[in-house]
């Protein structure tokens, strides 16, 4: 060992709590091809879904407690919200962490940005998403396709980061028409492309390599590639069974199963935002009468998450895709003066499912009222890393921030008991 692997070695051996040359404990690596993301914005309350406890009411007088009654799931012992049946008879392919922390202020952006990053916000640096990170890792399953989508509106915390453009998102908002651009007008024939492409050329060669252009003029190439009716055949969602969609219902459904679409024609990760139209007025930051509704909300994700699964099952894909509900945080038992929830970081619930991992209902504990941590916490890093963990990716590798090594989780360790 030379001088600078030894320094190298003993800086990590510091953080780890082991000397340098000791054997390191064997990572899990799990065997999930796929990911999809569903993304809660606002803060889901798991006080009122994925960790109910004694029944309160968000009526005057106001009682602290779930808003809803509990229901028995397909694990003895675990229960969820009476408005996640469907979801209950999945829960022993499903483990809600209730154990999670963010440790940060609890606002929006930020935390919004640590759970898709697992890093706070830097000064300095722009870290990538967890779906940046996968993409550059693992890459498409299909050549004819991007590696990473995005259903919803793109922003930094969903970005590339340090990783470039070449690794960010194809996204699209519009579930008919696909990602915008990709579908050019009728009188742009292949000819006239062609030529375009022969008068850019010249341009594009004077591009320096390892520079910032290069990697946009990248994207730019694989935008063109996927621009053919190979890859835009995944949204004429109407080639489905009229059935299937109207199992899938809502909109957030045909989102779900435009994910499975996806990861079935080889996309690594998908993203999508539940939610779209705000069906109780607030989405899941359920201040005031955002509260009123909120079972709306939990019914809808109910269904389509329940009937991705089912479908996913059904071909196949289930043990090959990692389903991840996420959210920036969560709510506290007690209700505000006009019966909502305020922002809880402290304590909340994420969730996993499916991918092939050994699922228990549930990992982690909260006390009575779901405001404290009581056993396995499991912070932001930690989540991050049992993700990877279970796409096959080591949560240690270095990615590199032009010449500074940065680790792909900041001290993450996988769950081990999902990978037993």
């Amino acid at each position: 060992m030379n001088r600078r692997h030894f320094l190298s070695a003993s800086a990590l051996a510091s953080l780890s709590g082991t000397s340098p040359g000791a054997t390191q404990p064997t990572l899990p690596k799990g065997k999930a091809e796929h990911c999809i993301l569903i993304w809660l914005g606002g803060g889901m309350s798991q006080i009122d879904t994925f960790d109910p406890k004694k029944q309160g009411s968000a009526k005057k007088p106001y009682v602290t407690g779930s808003n809803y009654a509990s229901i028995e799931t397909a694990v003895p012992g675990v229960k969820v919200c009476q408005h996640l049946s469907k979801t209950a008879r999945f829960m022993d392919r499903i483990t809600a962490v209730r154990s999670i922390s963010n440790q940060l202020i609890d606002e929006h952006a930020l935390a919004s940005n640590f759970v898709h990053t697992g890093r706070p916000i830097s000064g300095s640096t722009t870290y990538p998403s967890i779906g940046s990170i996968i993409a550059q890792q693992r890459g498409p399953a299909n050549s004819k396709v991007p590696a990473y989508m995005l259903i919803g509106f793109p922003n930094v915390s969903r970005g590339p980061g340090f990783l470039g453009a070449q690794y960010g998102n194809i996204y699209l908002t519009d579930l008919k028409s696909g990602p915008a651009g990709f579908t050019g007008p009728d009188f742009l024939t292949s000819e006239r492309i062609a030529t375009r492409k022969r008068l850019l050329k010249p341009l594009q060669d004077r591009i320096p390599a390892d520079s910032v252009l290069a990697d946009y003029e990248m994207a730019q190439a694989d935008a063109l590639r996927l621009a053919g009716p190979g890859f835009m055949k995944n949204f004429n969602l109407d080639s489905e069974p009229a059935d299937l969609r109207h199992t899938y219902k809502s909109e957030f459904g045909q989102r779900c199963l435009l994910a499975r679409r996806l990861v079935q024609d080889g996309v690594r990760f998908v993203e999508l935002s539940h939610n779209p139209g705000f069906i109780n007025g607030t989405g899941w930051d359920t201040h005031g009468k955002g509260q009123l509704k909120q079972h709306e909300l939990i019914q809808d994700l109910d269904n389509g998450l329940a009937t991705l699964m089912g479908d996913l099952e059904e071909k196949g894909l289930l043990d090959k895709t990692l389903i991840v509900i996420a959210t920036e945080f969560g709510r506290p038992p007690e209700f505000d003066g006009n019966g909502g929830r305020g922002h809880q970081g402290s304590a909340f619930s994420l969730v996993l499912a499916g991918g092939g991992l050994n699922h228990q209902g549930a990992f982690g504990a909260t006390d009575d009222l779901s405001k404290k941590i009581v056993g396995n916490p499991v912070s932001i890093p930690d989540f991050h890393a049992t993700i990877h963990a279970a796409l096959g990716i080591n949560p240690h590798h270095e990615l590199m921030d032009g010449t500074r090594p940065v680790p792909i989780t900041d001290g993450g360790k996988p769950i081990a008991s999902l990978f037993s």
